[in-house]
């Protein structure tokens, strides 16, 4: 039985009445979502803006109604049996929310005392020293920063021991001390028995974590596989340099430009060599030159780029 399973899960906001009378459609944010999610799993879910990746977690999490299609943890359906469902979630959400009248100690106890918990204090006093908020614990929740709000939030999510964690953006906007803190205490839940769901923006997080991942596209999974498979889909090295010239064309189709920065896939040395002669040519100058090798990123942008959000790939 797998941790998560989504079952054809389907979306659609429909249009207001002046929305309809205009001949609009509605927005289908979700299209036919089909991935289960094994126990001990520590999975990434990846897009862009607005692929659905925090609309499925809503759904997930039972916060919405899906338009079609089922999902379940642990067996459990999130709409039919929502109450058994909950107590195997714990969800970091993307925004932070909290509670100002309550200091971070009494805010844990009283999200234990949600799920019917009582004496958890031991627990609660791991959370706090594994998460960097001991010497906060009678601060009130406004005085914190907004990474230790988040720090809070997570500690929350997991104050009642949940067997599956979802993590909705958990290290944005936030210090290289929350991240690494994060990930040392979720990485040791991870290796105890605890399923993981991330979704992130930043992609090294995701290929340093995660076994498999799924890419979404408007609202469509267009990718899945263990990461190691997924990298190999790419171009086995990239060509990176500055320069403030105009490049040539047959550069400029492949390439992905950061301000001056430039960094073109290439299979092999072959290809090195011929980006460099055709830079050459085109009297460039080149600066802080390297060849990489490809990273998570450089296959996100190409499947993003080049696939239909109706295509799908499957490395095997």
């Amino acid at each position: 039985m797998p941790a998560i399973a989504f079952q054809s899960v389907a979306k659609v906001y429909l249009p207001s009445r002046g929305q309809r009378a205009e001949g609009k459609e509605g927005l289908r944010a979700l299209d036919d979502v089909c991935f289960d999610i094994e126990e001990g799993e520590f999975f990434g879910l990846l897009g862009p803006n607005g692929a659905g990746k925090t609309t499925l977690i809503s759904v997930l999490a039972g916060l919405t109604r899906p338009s079609a299609g089922t999902v379940k943890v642990r067996g459990f359906d999130v709409r039919r049996q929502y109450m058994q469902a909950r107590r195997q979630l714990g969800v970091v959400p993307q925004e932070l929310v909290f509670d100002p009248f309550f200091n971070v100690r009494e805010a844990l106890r009283i999200q234990s005392g949600y799920f019917g918990i009582r004496d958890n204090d031991d627990w609660i006093d791991e959370l706090l020293h594994s998460l960097g908020l001991t010497d906060k614990a009678e601060a009130n929740m406004r005085q914190l920063s907004g990474g230790m709000k988040r720090r809070v939030l997570v500690a929350q999510a997991l104050v009642h021991k949940p067997p599956v964690i979802v993590l909705d953006e958990p290290t944005a906007g936030v210090d290289v001390e929350l991240r690494q803190t994060l990930w040392q205490f979720i990485a040791k839940l991870n290796k105890q028995g605890s399923t993981v769901l991330l979704t992130t923006h930043y992609l090294e997080e995701a290929e340093a974590l995660c076994g498999r991942i799924a890419m979404l596209k408007q609202g469509r999974v267009i990718a899945m596989d263990r990461t190691s498979a997924l990298l190999r889909t790419g171009a086995s090295t990239v060509l990176r340099f500055k320069t403030d010239g105009a490049l040539p064309e047959a550069i400029a189709r492949q390439a992905r430009v950061t301000g001056r920065i430039v960094q073109v896939p290439a299979q092999n040395a072959h290809e090195v060599e011929r980006a460099l002669t055709v830079l050459r040519e085109a009297g460039l100058e080149l600066e802080d030159m390297e060849i990489r090798k490809a990273d998570l990123e450089d296959v996100f942008i190409g499947l993003m780029a080049d696939k239909p959000a109706s295509a799908f790939i499957k490395v095997a």
